[in-house]
C-alpha cells in the first residue's frame, strides 16, 4: 500500500476522515483515524457550543473548545497521522479562528463553503498545512493563481468534491441532480497539477464508501481518499448515539437535496424539522449569533446552527442531519479500525 505523504507527514494509509460539523468529527473521532495512521480532521464549525457561555460570547468559545479538541486528538493519536482542521469560508469568524487553529497545534487546516484566496496570508508565520476544497479545475485554477501571485505560496494538498458528498455542495442544483463527473475532474486537476509541475498530493471525495470505491480513485490517480458519512457509524464518533443510529437506520430514499441558509445546496436525511419547513415555509429563529456571513436572520428558512446542534445532542425532531449519497449502504456501528481496514483491503 503506498502511503499518503503530506508536507512533512507520512499516512500509512491514503484514508482522510472529512470535517463533519456541528461537532460530529471532533478530537475523539479524528484522534482514533490518525491513529490508524490516517488524516483526522476537527470541524470547527459551532464548535464551542458545549461551553457554558457559547451564545454570549461564541468566537472565544470556539476557540476555546478547539483547543481542547486538539489536544484530546493528539493524545489519541500518539503522534500517528495527521490531525486538519475543517474552517468553512462562510463563518464570520473565518479569519480569527483559521489563524487560532494555525497557532494551537493544528497540523492542517483544510477549507471549504468558499474559496480561501486570503488563506497563505492568514496563516503567515506558522507551518501548518493549507489545502482548499474544490469542486472543479476553474475553482482550484483561480486559488493557485491567486496565492502564486500574491503569497509565493501553493496548497500543500487539494480536496476534490464531487456531488455525491454529504454536507454542502458547491455545485448548482442541476448539477447536483445531474451526473457525476468526479472522475474527469479529477483528470482534469491531475493534468493541471502535473503540466504545472506541481506536486501537491489531490484528494476525491464523495461517494465513496468502501475498498472497491478506495481502489478506483487511487488507480485513476488520487494521491487519497476522503469520507465522512461512513466514519459517522462508528463508536468513536464525536456525535450523541441517536445521531448515528438515525444514519444507520437511514435508506437511499431518505436523503434529500436542501438550500441550506449558507448559501449553497447541500445533501441531509429527511427529519420532521425539514418537513416542517417544507408544510411552515420558515421557522423563524429565536436567536441570531451571526455566525455566517450569507445569512439573513430576517429572512433564513430556519437556524442551520441550532438545527446542527439540536441533531448532534440527539434531538431530530428539531435536528438538521448531513449525510452522502451511499448512507443506505450502512447497516452497523463499526469501530474507526474496522472500517479503515474495510477501506484499504484491496490495495496491496
Amino acid at each position: 500500500m503506498k502511503p499518503l505523504k503530506i508536507g512533512k507527514f507520512i499516512m500509512d494509509v491514503p484514508i482522510v476522515q472529512g470535517g463533519m460539523g456541528v461537532g460530529v468529527s471532533l478530537g475523539n473521532l479524528a484522534g482514533h483515524v490518525a491513529l490508524e495512521g490516517g488524516v483526522g480532521t476537527i470541524s470547527s464549525v459551532g464548535i464551542g457550543f458545549r461551553e457554558p457561555d457559547y451564545k454570549k460570547n461564541n468566537v472565544e468559545a470556539n476557540m476555546r473548545a478547539l483547543k481542547k479538541e486538539i489536544t484530546k486528538a493528539k493524545e489519541i493519536s500518539k503522534g500517528r497521522g495527521m490531525i486538519a482542521v475543517n474552517i468553512m469560508q462562510a463563518i464570520t469568524e473565518f479569519t480569527e479562528l483559521a489563524r487560532f487553529a494555525s497557532e494551537n497545534g493544528a497540523d492542517a487546516l483544510v477549507v471549504g463553503a468558499g474559496l480561501p484566496l486570503k488563506l497563505p496570508e492568514i496563516v503567515a508565520g506558522t507551518d501548518v498545512l493549507i489545502a482548499p476544497i474544490v469542486s472543479s479545475k476553474r475553482a482550484l485554477d483561480v486559488i493557485v493563481r491567486t496565492w502564486k501571485k500574491k503569497f509565493d505560496r501553493l496548497p500543500d494538498f487539494v480536496v476534490l468534491e464531487g456531488v455525491k458528498a454529504g454536507g454542502h455542495l458547491g455545485y448548482s442544483l442541476e448539477e447536483i441532480e445531474g451526473e457525476d463527473k468526479i472522475r474527469e475532474n479529477l483528470k482534469e486537476i491531475l493534468e493541471y497539477r502535473d503540466e504545472k509541475g506541481y506536486e501537491f498530493p489531490v484528494i476525491a471525495a464523495g461517494g465513496i464508501f468502501d475498498g472497491a470505491d478506495v481502489k478506483e480513485f487511487l488507480d485513476l490517480g488520487a494521491d487519497g481518499v476522503q469520507l465522512g458519512t461512513r466514519f459517522i457509524a462508528t463508536h468513536e464518533c464525536d456525535a450523541s448515539d441517536i445521531f448515528k443510529n438515525h444514519v444507520v437506520n437511514a435508506t437511499a430514499e431518505d436523503l434529500r437535496v436542501i438550500y441550506s441558509p449558507v448559501g449553497m445546496p447541500g445533501r441531509a436525511i429527511n427529519t420532521p424539522l425539514l418537513e416542517r419547513v417544507e408544510r411552515e415555509g420558515r421557522i423563524k429563529p429565536k436567536s441570531c449569533q451571526n455566525c455566517l456571513v450569507p445569512c439573513d436572520p430576517g429572512t433564513t428558512k430556519y437556524c442551520i446552527s441550532t438545527a446542527l446542534i439540536n441533531s448532534v445532542t440527539g434531538n431530530l425532531e428539531e435536528g438538521l442531519v448531513f449525510s452522502g449519497i451511499n448512507v443506505g449502504k450502512i447497516t452497523k456501528l463499526q469501530s474507526v479500525k474496522e472500517v479503515i481496514e474495510d477501506l484499504t483491503k484491496e490495495l496491496t
